[in-house]
């Protein structure tokens, strides 16, 4: 069964992989950065977090954790307003500088480095920052820190309840282990899955009226429930 699994997922990733060529995902010049876009980027689209983003670097706030927390939550509402819910932002962004600041002093390599192997540790304490959900987590830890853990999101979910791998309903960490249990814990591989499974999602497997026929995965389509 667990083989049967890893098989279909990495013929799925290879399909993806052959049509799409690689994402360079997820854009971020620092980990710092990364960490900063995986909180931006809840309930918006990431060219809203693009321009927040070069603001916040244009204020010199992407420096160093210091800089941001120093700054006035006005001007961090400023800097962030295009990605929406500015306010509740401002406040997630806060806490979440706070948690590195106290966790490593705002040295973020040397927090991933205390990690070790194992992010499960690193990624309960992300999680216990407030506003920091399992999307979130999971995004700081593979995009920002390297960590073999698997970002699951809408169009994971949407994707695999069409092809009968899930129902709709799953739960996050279910999800997220459907792919963990049985594939190797390289975050390279991860960061260009998830990134795949975002591109198809957009581009062929919409929320209505899916293109089903010209998706990379459409040899895949059996049991598929568009």
């Amino acid at each position: 069964m667990r083989s049967d699994r890893q098989r279909l997922l990495l013929d799925m990733y290879a399909a993806m992989s052959a049509r799409l060529g690689p994402s360079g995902w997820w854009p971020g010049e620092t980990p710092l950065e990364v960490a900063i876009g995986a909180v931006l980027t809840q309930n918006t689209a990431w060219g809203n977090v693009e321009k927040a983003i070069a603001n916040l670097r244009d204020a010199g706030l992407l420096s160093d954790v210091g800089a941001l927390l120093a700054a006035s939550p006005q001007l961090v509402e400023a800097c962030i307003r295009p990605s929406g819910y500015f306010r509740m932002k401002t406040t997630r962004l806060r806490d979440l500088m706070l948690f590195f600041d106290e966790a490593c002093a705002g040295d973020l390599d040397a927090l991933s480095a205390s990690a070790g192997e194992d992010g499960d540790a690193l990624r309960e304490r992300l999680l216990s920052v407030k506003g920091i959900g399992p999307e979130t987590a999971d995004s700081i830890l593979l995009y920002a820190f390297g960590h073999p853990s698997f970002v699951v999101d809408a169009y994971t979910r949407r994707i695999l309840s069409r092809h009968g791998l899930l129902p709709e309903d799953v739960h996050y960490d279910e999800m997220r282990d459907f792919f963990m249990d049985v594939l190797d814990p390289d975050p390279v591989l991860y960061n260009e899955f998830h990134a795949l499974i975002v591109r198809v999602a957009k581009g062929w497997c919409h929320k209505s009226r899916p293109d089903c026929a010209a998706c990379p995965l459409g040899p895949f389509m059996e049991g598929c429930a568009c």
